[in-house]
């Protein structure tokens, strides 16, 4: 079985961590299987959204594998097999998506368990969220001495307010997921049996969307942040005037018109 699992179907790609027995922490093998799936993602033109989940019920995904990722990042263990050689031929350069190398496409966490540090920075790195309710939230790199260097420090405190980001950052402690919904972290916390549906539920309307205007509007969300508002409304009129000259633009109002379902082609 594969440490990370890929397949896709009417327009969503379903990326799945797979590894249990070590709650879906990410080793170098996890590493590569996630730039190749979202690579897949960024590539595909049929893929128009992303869902990624973890296996088992106990965690969505640990963080880095302190064992085999961390030593190889810091030198302190050399390449030992193929996806040690890829890690630092190509993901470490390239970056790692969601982490600190986006996708121009939508992504859905399906939070199935504990998303801890790396863990919550790949939720960090997403869209839309949904989890269930016995998982935990935080950072607790800080703990083991090591920096949340996979965006946490941009991206927290401009996803929850300051204060509780650097409390979550500083301590190490855990949040629930009742209050990672509370802060705004999350969009819904529903049952384990209906985690994958609710998931699935919202990847659909994404992906029934116009692709070209899901994501130029993600892209200027992402993009206009911090700029003074007269400079981001530039930014956004940048983003928003090639959308209106596509076939996709003609065929949503046209299709609204006649009173039926649109044909997004993409283009």
């Amino acid at each position: 079985m594969s440490a990370v699992e890929f397949e896709h179907s009417n327009h969503i790609a379903w990326i799945t961590l797979n590894r249990p027995e070590a709650r879906n922490a990410m080793n170098p093998e996890v590493m590569v299987g996630l730039f190749d799936a979202f690579s897949e993602v960024e590539n595909n033109d049929d893929i128009r959204v992303a869902v990624i989940t973890g296996t088992g019920d106990k965690a969505f995904c640990s963080g880095a594998d302190l064992g085999q990722l961390i030593p190889l990042m810091t030198g302190s263990r050399g390449p030992e097999n193929e996806w040690d050689e890829r890690y630092l031929s190509e993901v470490s350069k390239q970056g790692a998506y969601l982490i600190n190398r986006d996708t121009r496409k939508p992504v859905i966490a399906a939070i199935n368990g504990h998303a801890i540090a790396g863990g919550m920075e790949l939720v960090q790195g997403t869209d839309l969220r949904v989890s269930v309710p016995e998982a935990k939230f935080g950072l607790q790199e800080v703990k083991w001495a090591i920096f949340p260097a996979g965006g946490s420090t941009v991206k927290l405190p401009r996803q929850i307010p300051y204060a509780k980001a650097m409390e979550l950052m500083l301590t190490g402690d855990l949040i629930s997921a009742q209050e990672a919904l509370e802060l705004g972290f999350l969009n819904y916390v529903v049952e384990a049996s209906e985690l994958m549906s609710k998931a699935g539920e919202l990847a659909e309307k994404l992906a029934a969307n116009g692709p070209i205007a899901v994501q130029a509007i993600r892209k200027s969300a992402r993009e206009v942040w911090g700029y003074p508002e007269a400079e981001a409304l530039k930014m956004e009129g940048a983003f928003a005037a090639p959308v209106f000259q596509t076939e996709d633009a003609v065929e949503g109002p046209k299709a609204f018109m006649e009173k039926r379902k649109p044909v997004y082609k993409g283009k």
